[in-house]
């Protein structure tokens, strides 16, 4: 065996502020998250410059919680890491700057990461047995995407969104039905209390052999059917409205994501992104994956939503294939996978 390497890691994509100590790129000896969630509830969503400027407040302080919760000095670690797009850049810039001016102060290397990379890694953390290549589906506030994960540095993107990613969808319907932000989980907890049959909202497909999705459709059937209901005098029976829209919206999801790993012959489906914390979407995913002996894998919560330990474990192997960064690395809002 030889030596251990200790990965420092920021993660400031979006309103998370968090910093991680990475030991061999699996095992997390700290992973210091610190939301802007009570802040962007009073606005209905994240507002970007409010975003940068709590990052700015804030990162040092969790840098140092991250070294004093991991038992690490600056000495110890071996190379830092940054989210370096996508997410609002704004809030991408502080990550970056910071990483690179402690790689600068302290001579250590840079290595900048994909955010859906660190995603789709945050399931190595999970699962210590899980290797690629397999099917990984990243289902977050601003993405939709199916992946073929050739290795843990390669990726393929086999379908998108072509609208509104899965998490804004739920955003949306959640801000119409009064249910406030963060829309996924509200959904999600109410649904449970409702009729997914109550109403049928049109599943679109897209047309045959697609591995895109569209979720547009179903938001403004939703929108439509609330003001169609409110303009009758019609009672508005929100965890009815809530089930019937999420289950419209993951039949769709479900049934194209299982098709596509049983037409590649996947054996291995990956779930990646904060909606990846849906309790339904898992439930459907386990009983179709049994059925067609597909194995699934998910990350537990905290690893679910933006943080800077699946950060670290991306970090790691590129390091291993020696990809690093220069101290021109620059933050990207958008940046393909």
């Amino acid at each position: 065996m030889g030596k251990d390497i200790i990965t420092l890691a920021i993660e400031s994509s979006c309103d998370e502020t968090s910093v991680a100590i990475m030991k061999n790129g699996r095992e997390v000896l700290a992973n210091e998250i610190l939301s802007q969630i009570d802040i962007h509830k009073l606005y209905g969503g994240v507002v970007p410059e409010i975003a940068s400027r709590h990052h700015l407040e804030s990162i040092n302080h969790v840098v140092e919680e991250a070294l004093k919760k991991g038992n690490v000095t600056f000495e110890d670690i071996d190379f830092i890491s940054a989210t370096k797009g996508p997410g609002l850049v704004g809030a991408l810039l502080i990550g970056v700057a910071t990483a690179k001016a402690y790689a600068l102060a302290m001579n250590k290397d840079l290595v900048g990461v994909h955010h859906i990379h660190g995603h789709i890694c945050a399931n190595y953390i999970e699962h210590k047995d899980l290797e690629p290549p397999f099917l990984a589906l990243v289902i977050s506030g601003g993405h939709t995407n199916l992946i073929s994960v050739k290795s843990y540095t390669e990726y393929e993107v086999l379908g998108g969104t072509r609208d509104d990613a899965i998490g804004e969808a739920y955003d949306k319907v959640a801000r119409v039905l009064g249910l406030g932000y963060p829309g996924g989980p509200k959904i999600d907890a109410i649904a449970k209390e409702g009729n997914p049959e109550a109403v049928h909202f049109k599943r679109v497909f897209l047309e045959k052999g697609s591995l895109d999705f569209s979720f547009s459709g179903i938001k403004t059937g939703v929108l439509n059917y609330i003001n169609g209901e409110r303009q009758k005098g019609n009672e508005i029976v929100v965890a009815d409205i809530a089930a019937s829209f999420q289950e419209a919206v993951l039949e769709v999801l479900v049934t194209k994501v299982i098709n596509s790993a049983v037409e590649l012959g996947e054996k291995k489906l990956v779930l990646a992104g904060g909606v990846a914390a849906n309790s339904r979407l898992k439930e459907l995913l386990e009983e179709k994956c049994k059925k067609n002996k597909i194995e699934l894998y998910y990350p537990s919560l905290k690893l679910c939503t933006d943080n800077a330990a699946m950060i670290g474990c991306a970090a790691y192997y590129k390091y291993l294939e020696g990809k690093k960064d220069a101290l021109d690395l620059d933050a990207t809002a958008i940046l393909e996978i």
